[in-house]
């Protein structure tokens, strides 16, 4: 009798048994296969472009409202494996809080993904536009690396700089546009033109 009542016992509760395995074990299906299997985690960083633009302009804007930064390009192509953009006869104009202004172009451009970085090759030219008491700023090179959040242009090539009438040149460079001040290295030469004052 009491071998017959376990029976009778098991028998209502097997089917809840095997009920609670079957979810724990699609639970643990669930949570292990597709971290395995996903399409994504082996799929290769796709090489050629995923899209493209002619013609166009980007710009960012402040809290404000007020535009900080646009850039403009004859063509452009997007590269994920490298998370850049590509941009043919790049134009970039920028302004910083401090009411500061630089505008550059170059032949070619590429910008990083995040905006933080766009290096000008071909041609390249920035200018920082005369602010005050402190004069035009034109930088020329073949290369230059513009970082607008930290206001700076860098350049490892040789570089020439017209502040107002002086005249630089040098094998790279270090350009704070915020400040006005620059650092450079390498064979630096030098041209400074007298400062002539009103009577």
């Amino acid at each position: 009798m009491k071998l017959r009542r376990l029976l009778d016992a098991l028998s209502l509760y097997l089917p809840l048994i095997v009920v609670a395995m079957l979810a724990s074990g699609s639970w643990w299906l669930v949570r292990s296969i597709p971290a395995l299997s996903s399409p994504e985690a082996n799929k290769p960083v796709r090489q050629e472009p995923d899209y493209r633009l002619s013609d166009f302009s980007v710009k960012s804007f402040n809290a404000t409202g007020q535009m900080t930064r646009e850039i403009t390009g004859k063509k452009a192509q997007h590269f994920p494996a490298t998370e850049n953009l590509q941009i043919e006869e790049i134009r970039i104009f920028a302004q910083n809080d401090n009411g500061s202004r630089m505008s550059a172009q170059a032949l070619q451009g590429v910008a990083s993904d995040d905006g933080t970085q766009v290096t000008l090759v071909g041609q390249a030219q920035t200018i920082q536009h005369a602010q005050e008491n402190r004069p035009q700023i034109e930088l020329r090179g073949e290369r230059l690396v513009a970082l607008p959040d930290e206001d700076r242009v860098l350049s490892d090539d040789p570089v020439h700089i017209t502040r107002g009438r002086d005249v630089f040149t040098a094998n790279t460079m270090n350009f704070n546009s915020n400040t006005g001040e620059y650092v450079l290295q390498g064979r630096v030469r030098g041209t400074l033109m007298p400062t002539t004052t009103k009577p």
